[in-house]
């Protein structure tokens, strides 16, 4: 019993004492906990059931591996994006892009029981394999997602160019995983900005990721279109996922004169929110535009799509978004563990949240997905055509 109570009273030590800790336990517990009593009762459960485990289970138990998961289930608990990193998983949010692999599949991962695909990067491995949204990536290299974060899936996924690489993907109701190889390739540093003309008059830019140079080539883009007689441009970010946040509200400045961008919010009351806006010189791009987006429209793509939604500068015609809009970062915590954790959100230019919610669109059109993996989508492309049927509607 002495033995017993003295485990005990070390994890109970050990979660007072931490103060990232006991953030992550009391702000972590989705805002059910509206008053201290509650909050503290719900850390007295905590440490019954750590308790209970060490010393009435049935088997000897390890008592890091079992604090290990209850960290990493407080952290899955809260979004997609915030994760409970190892000492070695700490190293590599320390070290920053400028550290990572220089290959990867292309493919850009949410979360929702397994590890899932938001979108294949353009001409990437993942895309010609014929990954889509939605795809469950169960396994990567036999390593079920199950406990897996968004933070190592996509570290697993990097390496070095020419390195393989094989996911375990299920599909829909498919009865059966499929196993896919993928070569890693070189992440691009060329910008995914490309357009064309379609018909006399509608200008089709397509962004396919939101790295690189893009305001510069977006930029371009419309203007040789526009040149070329464009009157209404149709701008693409269907399964566009890639890209810090930033440079989504950056590229909304080449069409926003005036008014808000987005709200950044933080943790509290309005505060915690910081306005970004149009500045002296934004809006230099002023024909009229139809944005195509859906579910896998995802992070820079999405704030790029409320600025101008918000501002009345373009429709959207498609899927409804994903939701992504946290902004993440590292907390330190004790023996080389850590935790990346969303601290902010971005909101759109009403207020409104983006994250987990997405961005609903004004004309809803379902986009075609191949029922195997492997296969191309059906013929057509539903979205696109509503949308030049929605342009001609408004020029009329």
């Amino acid at each position: 019993m002495a033995e017993a109570m003295t485990t005990r009273t070390r994890l109970s030590v050990l979660l007072i004492s931490t103060p990232a800790l006991a953030f992550v336990v009391l702000g972590g517990l989705l805002g059910r906990a509206s008053t201290g009593d509650e909050k503290l009762q719900h850390l007295r459960v905590f440490d019954d059931v750590v308790s209970l485990i060490v010393n009435n289970y049935v088997e000897d138990v390890k008592v890091d591996r079992v604090m290990d998961g209850a960290m990493r289930g407080l952290a899955d608990g809260l979004d997609p994006d915030s994760a409970y990193l190892d000492p070695k998983l700490v190293k590599v949010a320390e070290a920053g892009a400028s550290a990572a692999a220089p290959a990867d599949v292309g493919i850009e991962l949410t979360r929702q029981y397994y590890l899932r695909v938001i979108a294949a990067r353009d001409g990437s491995p993942a895309a010609k394999a014929g990954l889509q949204t939605g795809d469950y990536v169960r396994a990567i290299d036999g390593k079920p997602t199950r406990d897996l974060s968004v933070f190592e899936g996509m570290r697993l996924l990097r390496g070095t160019p020419g390195s393989k690489v094989t996911l375990t993907i299920i599909r829909g109701n498919a009865a059966e995983p499929k196993q896919i190889g993928l070569v890693r390739e070189k992440t691009p540093a060329g910008v995914l900005v490309s357009g064309k003309l379609i018909g006399a008059d509608v200008g089709y830019i397509r962004i396919g990721s939101f790295t690189g140079d893009v305001i510069a080539h977006l930029r371009d883009q419309a203007a040789a279109l526009e040149n070329g007689g464009a009157k209404h441009l149709v701008i693409d970010v269907r399964r566009t996922a890639e890209g810090p946040l930033e440079a989504g509200l950056d590229a909304a400045r080449l069409f926003v004169k005036s008014g808000t961008l987005a709200v950044k919010a933080g943790r509290g009351d309005k505060a915690a929110r910081e306005t970004i806006a149009a500045r002296s010189g934004d809006g230099a791009i002023t024909l009229p535009v139809t944005l195509l987006v859906t579910t896998g429209t995802a992070g820079a793509a999405e704030l790029f799509a409320a600025a101008l939604d918000g501002n009345k500068r373009a429709d959207l015609i498609g899927e409804r978004t994903l939701g992504r809009a946290g902004v993440q970062k590292l907390v330190r915590l004790a023996d080389g563990r850590g935790l990346w954790l969303t601290y902010a959100r971005y909101l759109t230019p009403g207020g409104d949240a983006i994250q987990g919610k997405g961005l609903n669109p004004d004309v809803a059109i379902d986009e075609p997905e191949a029922f195997e993996i492997g296969e191309s989508s059906p013929a057509g492309d539903p979205i696109l055509d509503a949308a030049i049927e929605h342009v001609h509607k408004i020029a009329a």
